[in-house]
């Protein structure tokens, strides 16, 4: 395996949402992080990702903190006009009373519908106001970032274990995703597979979803500019990356019932990204001994994208901690 600078203490293994913020977080804290992955960020799960603030789909006791966290730095990235970075209008309902997550009643402009304003056949529902993000500028945003600031990005790495990370580095940064079931090894992270289809947008600005409990229809609209993303899906036990024809079009049935206009929009694509889910995220600093410290962050499922800045302020702080920064 190539040698890393002699300067550079700390591996990130993995570049998708989570390994690329925490490098960011680490690399301008004054640290020359080496990012190794074996996939480009365009080619992560993360890329695929509609990517709406939504922390519904991950466990941990901290989630609400790291959420928050990551709410107020998309929403400041937002107004200083970072390319791919919205704040849009949210709307969220349901076909029986569903009683809206904690956190949604202190988002800004929260507010719970009355039944006539819910769509037919809708008997509860509410808005709200939440940040959207266009995955591919975004990723790359991110590794200029890392680049910017000292630290450095190899890809096409296929580790076999993160004993390898160590060949020339005092600690690790586990966010390998899915992978750390391999890695790690972790059998409690479980690939749950999620399918996206890209239709040309009729004029949806605001994001919009049905909130059911039905296993592996989650219906919703994505705005992002000329392109809708309408999802989705949520196939447990499924790393098949092939867009399936059957899934997609029932994903554009449930979605043209929310929003009639898209029952004839173009299909642009499709997107399938695979969600590392686990009971709960795993975030967690292991002590190997010999000056050596292995930090794991994976394990987000749907919500690696809304607790990332949350998570990579942790591991820094753990980080800066451990090498005495």
């Amino acid at each position: 395996m190539p040698r890393r600078a002699a300067s550079s203490r700390v591996v990130v293994v993995g570049a998708g949402v989570s390994g690329l913020t925490t490098a960011v977080r680490l690399a301008e804290s004054g640290l020359r992080p080496r990012i190794l992955a074996q996939d480009r960020p365009a080619a992560t799960s993360s890329a695929a990702a509609g990517a709406i603030w939504d922390p519904t789909y991950a466990r941990h006791s901290r989630r609400d903190l790291w959420a928050t966290r990551t709410y107020e730095v998309f929403a400041a990235l937002a107004a200083a006009g970072l390319p791919g970075i919205r704040m849009v209008a949210a709307f969220e309902a349901s076909r029986r009373p569903i009683p809206p997550p904690p956190y949604a009643s202190h988002l800004p402009h929260y507010r719970e519908c009355d039944r006539e304003a819910l769509p037919d056949g809708f008997v509860s529902g509410y808005r709200y106001r939440a940040p959207i993000i266009d995955m591919v500028p975004y990723l790359r945003t991110l590794s200029d970032r890392v680049v910017a600031a000292g630290g450095e990005l190899q890809f096409g790495i296929r580790l076999r274990s993160l004993q390898e990370a160590f060949a020339d580095a005092d600690v690790v940064v586990n966010c390998s995703g899915f992978g750390a079931r391999d890695l790690v090894p972790d059998p409690d992270v479980v690939p749950v597979r999620g399918q996206l289809v890209a239709v040309r947008n009729p004029g949806l600005n605001e994001f919009v979803a049905e909130r059911t409990d039905v296993p592996g229809e989650l219906t919703y609209l994505l705005p992002h500019g000329e392109l809708l993303l309408l999802g989705g899906s949520a196939q447990t036990g499924d790393a098949d990356l092939r867009p399936a024809a059957d899934i997609a079009a029932a994903i554009v049935e449930r979605c043209s019932r929310i929003y009639p206009a898209i029952a004839g929009s173009e299909i642009l694509g499709h997107r399938v990204g695979i969600r590392p889910t686990r009971p709960e995220v795993r975030l967690a600093q292991v002590n190997l001994g010999g000056g050596r410290h292995l930090l794991h962050n994976y394990g987000h499922g749907g919500s690696g994208v809304s607790l990332s800045w949350g998570c990579a302020d942790d591991v820094t702080a753990s980080v800066l901690d451990i090498l005495g920064t």
